[in-house]
């Protein structure tokens, strides 16, 4: 199936429903929510007309007609066309990109002459939103003379696109993968267009992706959750809601700058759910605290910057006055340093106790941003305003004591919205936390809250494993029972500091961790585990150690067994530090180039030995492995771990879960360690046990329905087996998804011994997969696909195997059917080594000889019909015998013409319509298009052409539409591939 398919099973859909009326629909709880659609449809032809041809981007007399609607007084005709022009010449990057997002949010100003100053201009009227015009058009063809893309459907409003949407049908291996690929080529392509769209989606009927253009890495695109939760229609409804669509668009991009690159972020669906509560409850008088509850790692950061921006933009506040509170970590990042490049202007960021409060004495409107410590011992009542909005990161413990206190005597009537990335523990319902931000949103405390369990399932996180070190490096049970679990001072512990505090008593358990022997032991074990089962994947991983003491052992005794530059220690200094401590000291410049190279795959260190620092606010998704020497719980243990549950994707690389090794045994009491209600922190980590029950479940199924294919067949017969069963493509993919999972499997858990009795199996679904992607999958390369640990099995393996997994390539010349004939090979296999070794040659020698490009098409049109079963394994050996002596002969001719390529090619594709006098009209359009030397680049020259070949074979007797045909065929074959190819 192709792109008919796509058409009428995704893409027609979106234009069906977003063309509908407006109206009131039920969720699924039975509360209403309206929907604002009535998008207008324009069809290819007619936006093709409006934007001016292919090279244009804009509807232009929509745009300019809507400029001066939305600015009256000061935008005529000219002003408006001058707009339009610059629009259109804006750079095709990101900073373009960030220019088109300036304007539609208003930022941007002309000069208006008679008026001698500068005035904004309004792209959207984001207050009346009908006062836009919003259309939708699919088929959009955009060119820039040198590339040609097609996107599916695009979304306008003004005349601007805004929102592009790659559809696929989910009968697809990878549906929504090949969308994304093929968004990333259009950045390469035409990015002149991608500079002015903000936002594109990736839909296949079951399932809709959204991201922010010039954002590709693979952790920012995100699945699209409604509130109706009824299925396709829904979700697209939902979607481009009117109102929606301009929130998004312009409350929900933000621009950062990090390392002095311009990066672009959209919020996922829980952010801008969060956003939207938050000022609701800043707008109640009644009501004047809020818990945000969204687990760690799910982009709280980025949740307080929006809702920051959206309070002092909004005019109902009155010029306010946004306070935000973050911990030293957040406030050295870039981010926070620099929050001028996330467009908000008056930003002052605290710099000493009396520095804040000059600001709030003198009533300092906009931003402030500090840390909690710089309001003890302020002075009660320093400013009585309303319109003040504190918004406090990691609120469980930014509140505690006195701190909190005085933060509230300062500012009795702001309005207080805390953040935490942790839930609230049993023993602070009634008080603490609850009490401050939680006391307006009874049972739980929560004005919004985002689980563990909701992360891992929409994958903003990966799930956690745990496993236990051998019983000879464990520290006694009932000393950590007595001396760490069953203390009272450490339930419902919340800080690191805190929790240093408590094991400074902890005399016996803090020999036992720092033993030499044992110090030994786990340095010797972390180094073997770490170059067998992390570094293979491509990943990094942190020591945690009980004091800083102890990380400086580690560090010694790793050293031993790994090259000292794979890690680093990251600890603060104390003034009577032994030698044996100092000598790990970092700078301020060397632990900040040590934290950025930490993040960067290839790059060292490999391992960081921690106990403190980075075990908070340390974003490094690259990071996958903790080794937990250090006793801990409740929020620190869940803030800890946290640090691996940030998802990344790079390249092949996708991390697919994190892992603990816990070395103190705090998992075998996961109830006592956790003191949290069960729903909330359900599915927080689980032991890898599991995924070894699931991996044997697995095999168990690959035994009984694929390695029975060929369980009593001969090394050479299997290949014919697996390719006759697998030639239905349901099978197919059905098999694909199959492994995929067991191969993220066997990643996670090699090379456990565990695995020993699975390997040969293992190794014979492995060829299984690669045999079947060569000959049935076009351009894929399995290889690639395999992992690190995958490949080194398959190598080892490859003298034992039970079938072999390459199918024989043939260099195409006269001799390649008398080889073919004396093969050993079944027919099955002729098939594929012959439609391999036509693929092989078009790909190789079709610059040289374009005309191969059609004996390509046909040979893949006749592996199409045998897979469908409509062609018989002998008639299809037969067809592509043929076509291997056709391309001989295509070949010959060609070169014995002594004419051009293009000569040639044009001669066939006519003689090949039973056209008269093929080889002369095929010199005379040689001879025109010498004329158009530009005719791929500039679409004036191309039309020109066009015409030209028209004249030509218009008196042949042939019809309009076919003669296009023949156009676009002849152009096709030239460039050597499809428009979206």
């Amino acid at each position: 199936m192709g792109l008919g398919d796509e058409k009428y099973s995704a893409q027609d859909p979106i234009i069906k429903y977003v063309q509908e009326e407006s109206a009131e629909y039920g969720s699924s709880e039975g509360s209403k929510v309206f929907l604002n659609l009535g998008w207008e449809y324009v069809k290819p032809d007619e936006a093709l007309r409006l934007k001016g041809g292919e090279k244009g981007l804009i509807f232009k007399d929509v745009f300019i007609k809507q400029l001066q609607k939305l600015n009256p007084g000061f935008m005529d005709h000219l002003s408006a066309e001058k707009i339009l022009k610059d629009l259109e010449r804006i750079p095709p990057n990101i900073q373009g990109n960030l220019i088109i997002w300036e304007f539609l949010k208003g930022l941007k100003t002309i000069f208006v002459p008679n008026e001698k100053r500068e005035r904004n201009v309004t792209f959207l009227d984001t207050y009346e939103i009908d006062r836009n015009i919003f259309q939708v058009t699919d088929e959009f063809t955009f060119t820039n003379g040198s590339e040609t893309i097609r996107a599916d459907v695009v979304f306008l409003i003004n005349g601007v696109p805004f929102i592009l949407i790659e559809t696929k049908a989910p009968h697809r291996i990878d549906p929504l993968n090949e969308a994304y690929k093929q968004v990333k080529r259009y950045h390469q392509q035409a990015p002149e267009l991608l500079a002015v769209l903000q936002i594109f989606g990736l839909i296949d009927v079951i399932r809709f992706y959204y991201g922010a253009t010039w954002n590709l890495s693979g952790g920012s695109l995100f699945e699209w959750k409604d509130e109706l939760d009824q299925g396709y229609e829904t979700l697209i409804k939902t979607f481009f809601d009117r109102k929606r669509v301009i929130k998004i668009l312009t409350d929900f991009i933000l621009f950062t700058k990090q390392d002095e690159e311009l990066k672009k972020v959209v919020l996922r669906p829980h952010q801008m759910k969060a956003v939207d509560k938050i000022i609701e409850r800043a707008k109640d008088p009644s009501k004047q605290r809020g818990l945000i509850w969204h687990t760690q790692g799910s982009g709280k950061t980025y949740t307080m910057i929006v809702t920051a921006k959206k309070i002092i933009e909004d005019p109902f506040f009155e010029n306010p006055t946004v306070i935000m509170l973050v911990d030293r970590n957040e406030l050295e990042s870039q981010l926070f340093s620099n929050l001028k490049s996330v467009g908000i202007e008056n930003v002052e960021v605290v710099e000493s106790k009396k520095h804040l409060r000059h600001l709030l004495r003198t009533d300092k409107r906009g931003l402030i941003v500090s840390m909690i410590h710089k309001f003890d011992n302020i002075p009660a009542d320093l400013n009585l305003r309303e319109n003040i909005f504190v918004l406090l990161d990691e609120a469980h413990r930014s509140t505690g004591g006195k701190l909190g206190t005085f933060l509230e005597g300062a500012l009795p009537n702001a309005t207080y919205i805390g953040f935490t990335g942790t839930p609230i523990d049993k023993t602070n319902y009634g008080k603490g936390t609850f009490v401050t931000f939680g006391k307006d949103d009874p049972p739980k405390g929560y004005l919004d809250k985002y689980s563990i369990s909701e992360s891992i399932k929409d994958g903003t996180t990966v799930p956690l494993y745990y496993t236990f070190a051998p019983n000879k490096m464990m520290i006694e049970k009932d000393v950590l029972e007595k001396e760490f679990l069953t203390l009272a001072e450490t339930q419902g512990v919340s800080d690191v500091e805190e929790l240093n505090k408590v094991l400074e008593k902890a005399v016996r358990l803090k020999n036992m961790l720092k033993n030499n022997d044992r110090v030994q032991l786990i340095s010797k074990f972390v180094a073997r585990h770490f170059k067998e089962y992390i570094e293979p994947m491509g990943f990094k991983a942190f020591l945690v150690a009980v004091d800083r003491e102890a990380c400086a052992l580690y560090k010694e005794e790793l050293d031993k067994h790994l090259p000292p530059e794979y890690s680093k220690v990251v600890y603060s200094q104390s003034q009577n530090d032994p030698p044996q401590m100092t000598k790990y000291y970092l700078s301020e410049m060397e632990e900040k180039k040590v934290r950025e190279n930490f993040k960067k795959p290839g790059e060292l260190p490999k391992i960081l030995i921690v106990t403190e620092k980075l075990l908070t606010g340390f974003d490094a998704p690259i990071l996958y492995c903790m080794y937990l020497d250090k006793p801990m719980r409740d929020h620190v243990l869940l803030q800890a771990i946290a640090r691996i549950n940030r998802p990344y994707k790079k390249d092949e690389k996708d991390k697919k879960n994190g892992l603990v090794v816990d070395f103190v045994g705090i998992f075998n009491n996961l109830e006592k360690a956790l003191a949290f209600d069960s729903e909330d922190i359900e599915g927080v980590i689980e032991d890898i046990e599991l995924l070894k029950e699931d991996f044997a479940q697995q095999m168990e199924i690959g035994k009984e329905k694929y390695l029975s294919i060929v369980a009593k067949k001969d090394r050479d017969k299997s290949v014919d087996a697996i390719l006759e069963y697998f030639r239905d493509e349901e099978k197919r993919n059905e098999f694909y998804v199959y492994y995929k999972k067991l191969s993220g499997l066997y990643e996670i858990l090699s090379p456990d011994k565990f695995l020993k009795k699975y390997l040969q199996d293992y190794d014979t679904l492995s060829r299984m997969y690669k045999i079947l992607k060569n000959a049935y999958e076009k351009g894929v390369s399995v290889d690639e696909e395999f992992t690190e640990k995958t490949k080194k099995l398959i190598q080892k393996y490859t003298k034992n195997s039970k079938i072999k997994d390459t199918l024989e390539v043939f260099v195409i010349d006269e001799y390649t059917l008398k080889r073919i004939e004396e093969s050993n090979a079944s027919d099955v296999e002729k098939v594929f080594n012959l439609y391999k070794s036509i693929e092989k040659t078009v790909e190789e020698e079709s610059v040289e000889y374009p005309i191969l490009i059609t004996i390509g098409e046909k040979a893949e049109n006749l592996l199409s019909l045998y897979k469908n079963r409509q062609k018989s394994t002998e008639e299809t050996l037969n067809g592509l015998k043929n076509l291997v002596q056709e391309t001989n002969d295509k070949k010959k001719a060609q070169k014995e013409s002594g004419k051009s390529a293009a000569f040639f090619t044009l001669k066939e594709l006519l003689k090949g319509e039973s056209i008269d006098d093929a080889e002369n009209i095929a010199e005379e359009f040689e001879k025109k298009k010498e004329t158009y030397p530009l005719w791929d680049k500039d679409e004036d020259q191309k039309r020109e052409m066009r015409r030209g070949f028209y004249k030509l074979l218009g008196p042949k007797g042939l019809k309009g539409e076919k003669i296009k045909q023949l156009f676009e065929k002849y152009l096709y074959i030239l460039k050597g591939r499809d428009v979206n190819d």
